[in-house]
């Protein structure tokens, strides 16, 4: 744990001989800016709540809507929902963020936190109102591609914003805010999925989709009034009387001249550099880029945004109804709210490399708990019992809470914490474009998994093998009495 190591004492470090503390004036900059967080988590749980609604994809995804709805027993509940356009409307969003994170890098760089900020939370409206009013797929796809560029903006900067107004001896639980507002608007989104459910007429998707612009709009006009921050502010004209007047109504204290004298000579480096995405490639800041690469990896590759984008169609899948699987993720998202909450008391008491290495270990077992359950129970065609689709809901909880209180808020927090100045934006970026990039390959791959029994499927229909081994699997199927699975 090399990577942890280098986290603890740089954190150690931090804020040594600063005076100050949490005063109402910080905390209501960090929430107004924080709550930039519930965009992200409200797309995020939106997004599969809606797409497990029948009313939405017999819509717009018709060839799903009849597979999943098909009593034929012999159909995969492995390929149910499996289909390019629906997991391109997943995640098609990832792509737009990934382009506009390296734009909003410059941008922050140049012109301020708070301007990347307003242009993220203005598209992300716009986005919204493409969603509610979607009447077919490029509509749709047009909402994703919207909220991705608001969300590639905001995820890039208010990261930033809350690490540099936070106190350096609570900057942990202050930045993890932003990852309690993306669980927050998971939640939220979950629980309006279960609620427009009701509606028979069967537009509720659309109530879903267009609320999305209401924490856009929060965030949006909140930023107007918000200050730059104190290192933004030094950086960019060196107005360090300025910037002493906003410390000083920060930390509500007239004794902030060491951390005055630290943001100026950090701000005279930066200024030095001018290309902050080729110097973070240099030999000497090789530990900040292997933190900004690997810490959005392996955060993705734990698997949370499976539950993230496809937790409502899981849990129909295992055999839970359709309000049914939309309650399970309330539920779960219940679990990581409140693992939000204990990680923002402990982060800054235990450290990061502790709840990194807890965390990890809690989602491992719950991983392997749910594989033992599904290969134990879960038949290719069949829905599973009751009581253990209800066993793999309270093992996924135990998995988003090992995630919610280590992985998920650590991984915008502890890049902003390493990088200095001059490169600090592009690592921001470099982390958001890994995390956009990751989540896109797993929204575009996930539904497409087949069990290995089942991997003939994939050389017959390939453009090429299908006329080698076609005629043979189709015998093979006619003979087994199986339907053939849907093109992947």
């Amino acid at each position: 744990m090399a990577i942890g190591a280098f986290v603890e004492s740089a954190q150690a470090d931090g804020g040594e001989g600063y005076s100050g503390r949490v005063t109402p004036f910080v905390v209501l900059s960090c929430v107004v800016a924080g709550s930039g967080g519930l965009l992200f988590g409200y797309d995020l749980g939106i997004s599969g709540g809606v797409t497990s609604m029948d009313s939405f994809r017999k819509r717009f995804f018709p060839e799903v809507y009849r597979q999943s709805q098909a009593q034929d027993t012999r159909v995969s509940h492995y390929c149910e929902f499996n289909s390019e356009l629906l997991t391109m409307f997943t995640s098609s969003l990832y792509v737009a963020g990934l382009v506009a994170t390296f734009v909003a890098a410059s941008i922050t760089r140049r012109y301020g936190r708070r301007v990347s900020m307003l242009i993220g939370g203005t598209i992300f409206v716009a986005g919204s109102v493409f969603g509610g009013a979607a009447v077919n797929v490029p509509m749709l796809i047009l909402n994703r591609i919207l909220l991705g560029i608001g969300l590639g903006f905001t995820n890039q900067s208010i990261p930033l914003y809350l690490s540099e107004m936070a106190p350096p001896r609570y900057r942990g639980a202050i930045n993890n805010g932003f990852e309690l507002c993306i669980s927050l608007g998971i939640l939220f989104a979950n629980i309006l999925n279960y609620f427009v459910i009701k509606i028979t007429a069967g537009w509720g998707w659309r109530i879903s989709l267009s609320m999305a612009a209401l924490p856009a709009a929060f965030l949006t006009i909140g930023v107007i009034f918000l200050p730059e921050t104190p290192s933004f502010i030094i950086q960019r004209d060196g107005d360090t009387n300025k910037a002493r007047i906003l410390l000083q109504k920060l930390r509500g204290t007239t004794s902030v001249q060491k951390e005055l004298d630290d943001l100026v000579s950090a701000s005279n480096l930066s200024r030095t550099t001018q290309y902050p995405f080729r110097n973070i490639f240099k030999r000497k800041y090789r530990p900040q880029l292997v933190v900004a690469l690997l810490i959005p990896f392996f955060n993705q590759v734990t698997g949370i945004n499976v539950m993230n984008f496809y937790a409502p169609v899981m849990f129909r899948t295992i055999g839970l109804k359709e309000r049914a699987s939309l309650f399970s993720s309330v539920v779960t998202r219940l679990c990581a709210t409140f693992a939000n909450i204990i990680a923002m008391m402990v982060v800054d008491r235990f450290g990061r490399r502790k709840l990194f290495l807890i965390g990890g270990v809690q989602m491992i077992l719950s991983q392997f708990t749910v594989g033992a359950i599904l290969a134990a129970t879960f038949k290719d065609s069949e829905n599973m019992d009751n009581e253990y689709a209800y066993l793999v809901l309270i093992t996924m909880c135990v998995f988003v809470a090992g995630f919610a209180w280590s992985w998920g808020p650590l991984t915008f927090l502890v890049p902003a914490e390493v990088c200095p100045l001059e490169i600090r934006s592009a690592g921001q970026s470099i982390v958001v474009a890994v995390v956009f990039l990751m989540a896109f390959v797993i929204g575009q791959t996930f539904l497409e998994k087949l069990p290995m029994e089942q991997m003939e499927q994939v050389w017959s229909r390939h453009w090429f093998w299908k006329k080698i081994v076609g005629e043979k699997v189709e015998k093979k199927q006619a003979k087994s009495g199986k339907t053939a699975l849907p093109s992947l």
